[in-house]
């Protein structure tokens, strides 16, 4: 089976149906994620089954339509080869995305990407989420911030939950040691201006591992020392 058949039928077991438009730009995503990698290192995973279940079915696990709209505003933090946020932009092509990561090459990527897919409204950003967070026009802009595969949670907590707005949401995708996590980010969420609304568990079609998205809500203004200066949140988190 080639990329996209794979990519149909581990999505409808995951109860999600692609649209022909869908299925061609997840697709070309696929063939260009391929080319890419073979001159920077964008993933080790690149056979077409584990693509589909691995990247894009577990990128669009993330999305909660119960509390996010469709033309949100959002940012992927440390986005790499724009997992979850180029799947979801594909599924929802009304949100307002921001891709952010802190090597250019990854960027350029991103945007070669959204030039071959026709994907608009999308912004790239080169630099940490440390530093972004503490410019104004992004400082609690976004209704949700997306992260996955970059951090443990009280690390991450402190790169996302400045950028979100007031009762938008910070969601990680997270692997095995999620609850673990969840629990060691408490006083993170709470210093940060958020409270854990949701751990939601996730059971990938074809896949015996466990993984969860973590929905904490901004609930009050994060205070102006955050985040730290780089690299801080790394070596002293707010545990």
């Amino acid at each position: 089976m080639v990329f996209g058949d794979y990519l149909l039928q581990r999505a409808k077991e995951y109860g999600i149906q692609l649209s022909k438009e869908q299925y061609e730009k997840f697709n070309a995503y696929y063939e260009l994620l391929l080319e890419w990698n073979s001159k920077i290192n964008l993933t080790a995973i690149t056979a077409p089954d584990e693509v589909a279940i691995k990247h894009i079915v577990d990128s669009l696990s993330a999305w909660d339509e119960k509390r996010f709209s469709p033309t949100a505003k959002i940012i992927d933090v440390g986005t790499g080869a724009g997992f979850p946020g180029i799947p979801l932009k594909i599924m929802h092509p009304g949100l307002q995305l921001t891709l952010l990561d802190s090597l250019a090459k990854r960027i350029k990527f991103l945007q070669t990407v959204a030039a071959k897919l026709n994907i608009t409204d999308i912004e790239f950003l080169h630099g940490r989420a440390e530093e972004i967070g503490r410019r104004k026009p992004y400082r609690e802009k976004f209704d949700i911030v997306f992260s996955r595969a970059v951090a443990r949670m009280p690390v991450l907590c402190e790169y996302a939950l400045p950028l979100v707005k007031k009762e938008g949401y910070f969601t990680a995708l997270k692997g095995r040691q999620y609850e673990a996590e969840a629990g060691e980010a408490h006083n993170a969420i709470k210093v940060l201006g958020g409270v854990l609304a949701e751990v939601k568990p996730v059971k990938l079609p074809g896949l015996d591992d466990v993984r969860a998205v973590i929905y904490v809500q901004k609930v009050s203004k994060t205070p102006a020392v955050y985040p730290r200066k780089a690299g801080t949140p790394e070596r002293k988190p707010l545990l």
